[in-house]
C-alpha cells in the first residue's frame, strides 16, 4: 500500500459503520518508525480517540479496542503534533481480527494477516500494479470485484470509485452473503458520501462556469479596510481560496511569487483566507511574504458557498470584464500553464 499523507486534526470519520464490539489484534514491524511509541487514533462516535502503545525498534505487539469497522491510523506521536515527517499508516480497523503491518519505507506499507486482512492484502497489490500499469483505477476496482465476489475487502476499495452510480454497479457483483454481510453499513456510508461529493461538484462546475459573472463581494484587507471585488474590475484577478492550515497551499506560495514577479501589472492576485483566526491569517502573510492583496474571510460569509468551493487550494481566474475565465482546484501545474497563456503574449 502506498503511503497516504494525511491531517491528523481534520480525518473524516464519516465512514464508521457497524457498529460490532470487539477487538482488534495489531502486529507491526516498521523499521521507519523511530521511537518506541507508536499512536493508534481510532473513531469512537465520531471523535477520534488516540491511544499510545510501547515497542522496540519499529515492532509492536498490542490490542485495540474497536468499537465498529472504521479507519485506523498508526502514527509518530510527532504527527499530532504537525510533523509532516512522521510515519502515518492507515488501515481499515475490523473488530475481531488479526493484522500485520510491515514497512521498511515511509513511502509503502503491507497489510496482512488471516481472515479479512488476507483478502484485503491481494485487492491491495492489484491496487499497486493497476497504478504502475496507469490503468483506470475504478475500472480496475470493478474488474477485480468481477473476479472475486466473495472478498470482503472489495468493498473498502469500492470506496474509492468517486462516481456513485459505478460504485452501484460494482457492488451488485458481489456475492449477496457479502454485499448484505458486516460491511454492508461500511458501503452506504462510503456510497452516501460519494454522492453527496458528485452532487456538490456538480453544484461547483455550475457556479465556477466560464463566463459566468463572479459573485461579487466585500470582506476586510489587512488593513481592516473593506475591499469589493468589483474594485478591481478591468484587470484580471485570481481568487486564490486558501489557509495557513493547508500543506498545498503553503508549498504553492514560491513559484505563485514567481509568477506574480514575471508578469507585474498584468494579473492581481486576491488571497481569500479561510478558516483561519484572524491571528493566523496576518502571521501567514507575514511569514510566507505574500506581497499580493488579502482578505479575512469571516466565518458569516457567504463567499464559499457563493463560489461552491470544495477543496484547498482553489484558484479561480477572473477576467477584466468580471467573468470567471477558468477554475483550477489543487496545486496544479495547469494553472501556470494558463497564466504563461494568458499573458506571455
Amino acid at each position: 500500500m502506498k503511503k497516504i499523507f494525511l491531517n491528523i486534526l481534520s480525518l473524516v470519520a464519516a465512514l464508521t459503520m457497524h457498529a460490532a464490539d470487539g477487538k482488534l489484534t495489531v502486529k507491526m514491524d516498521c523499521s521507519p518508525v523511530k521511537g518506541d511509541t507508536i499512536v493508534a487514533i481510532t473513531i469512537v462516535n465520531g471523535q477520534q480517540v488516540p491511544t499510545t502503545f510501547t515497542g522496540k525498534q519499529g515492532k509492536f505487539d498490542f490490542t485495540l479496542d474497536l468499537e465498529a469497522i472504521s479507519p485506523v491510523y498508526f502514527v509518530e506521536p510527532g504527527a499530532l503534533r504537525g510533523d509532516r515527517q512522521a510515519v502515518v499508516y492507515q488501515i481499515l480497523g475490523v473488530p475481531g481480527e488479526e493484522v500485520t503491518v510491515s514497512a521498511t519505507t515511509r513511502e509503502r506499507y503491507d497489510v496482512d494477516g488471516p481472515g479479512y486482512y488476507r483478502g484485503f492484502h491481494e485487492a491491495d497489490l492489484m491496487m499497486e500494479q493497476a497504478h504502475k500499469d496507469g490503468k483506470d483505477i475504478p475500472q480496475a476496482i470493478t474488474e477485480f470485484v468481477k473476479a472475486h465476489p466473495d472478498n470482503e475487502a472489495s468493498i473498502y476499495f469500492l470506496s474509492m470509485i468517486p462516481d456513485p452510480e459505478k460504485m452501484q454497479q460494482a457492488y451488485a457483483l458481489l456475492k449477496p452473503e457479502v454485499a448484505n454481510g458486516r460491511f454492508k453499513s461500511y458501503y452506504e456510508g462510503a456510497y452516501s458520501q460519494a454522492k453527496a461529493q458528485a452532487e456538490a461538484e456538480a453544484e461547483a462546475a455550475k457556479k465556477q462556469a466560464p463566463g459566468l459573472p463572479a459573485p461579487d463581494f466585500t470582506l476586510n484587507d489587512l488593513d481592516g479596510k473593506p475591499l469589493k471585488l468589483s474594485s478591481l474590475r478591468g484587470k484580471y484577478v485570481i481568487l486564490d481560496f486558501w489557509g495557513s492550515w493547508c500543506g498545498w497551499c503553503i508549498k504553492g506560495f514560491p513559484q505563485m511569487k514567481e509568477y506574480y514577479k514575471k508578469y507585474a501589472g498584468k494579473f492581481e492576485i486576491l488571497g481569500i483566507d479561510c478558516n483561519d483566526s484572524d491571528k493566523k491569517w496576518r502571521d501567514a502573510v507575514k511569514k510566507h511574504e505574500l506581497p499580493w492583496l488579502h482578505v479575512y474571510n469571516t466565518r458569516e460569509s457567504t463567499v464559499l458557498s457563493d463560489y461552491a468551493i470544495q477543496g484547498f487550494p482553489t484558484k479561480i481566474i477572473v477576467g477584466p470584464d468580471g467573468k470567471i475565465v477558468k477554475t483550477i482546484v489543487g496545486e496544479d501545474p495547469q494553472f501556470y500553464t494558463l497564466l504563461d497563456e494568458l499573458f506571455s503574449k
